[in-house]
């Protein structure tokens, strides 16, 4: 195969043969098992998809129809926008937030809330519109090691 995406999160721009259709959200592994290919969210866990141990193998010109997407994760908001052209929810500067996906790879904000018993992580987040995306920017955080999805 000519060239292969790096590892990480993408949403299909067209169906990936019969198995996967335009509008998902996927992850593309380059050393999977069966090889390289990509995997569908299984479950969601504190707000991080979980993906299928058996992946599908990508075909040459599908490479090129995978959207990339920033990794789930915590961010920081770096400038004051609101979630959809509704207007339903204000981000504001420097709000810690974490980013997420649903299946169909829109992506969704969470707030954390700091409490009495520390970071709360809540399980109901916001849909933003993509061009939200631009407004955030990763935060360093300690990640422990987990061997069913270290890369």
């Amino acid at each position: 195969m000519s060239h292969l995406p790096d590892c990480g999160l993408y949403r299909t721009r067209a169906a990936l043969g019969e198995q996967i259709p335009a509008g998902r959200l996927v992850y593309f592994h380059n050393h999977g098992d069966p090889g390289p290919g990509v995997y569908l969210p299984e479950a969601w866990a504190l707000n991080r998809a979980r993906f299928g141990e058996r992946g599908v193998t990508i075909q040459p010109e599908w490479a090129a129809s995978l959207e990339p997407l920033p990794a789930e994760g915590f961010y920081r908001v770096l400038e004051p926008f609101h979630c959809c052209a509704k207007r339903c929810r204000l981000f504001e500067a420097e709000l810690l937030v974490q980013l997420g996906y649903d299946g169909e790879a829109r992506p969704i904000l969470f707030v954390p809330e700091w409490t009495e018993r520390g970071l709360a992580i809540p399980e109901r987040g916001s849909l933003i519109d993509i061009d939200g995306l631009a407004k955030i920017a990763p935060l360093k955080l300690a990640q422990a090691a987990h061997p069913a999805t270290a890369h």
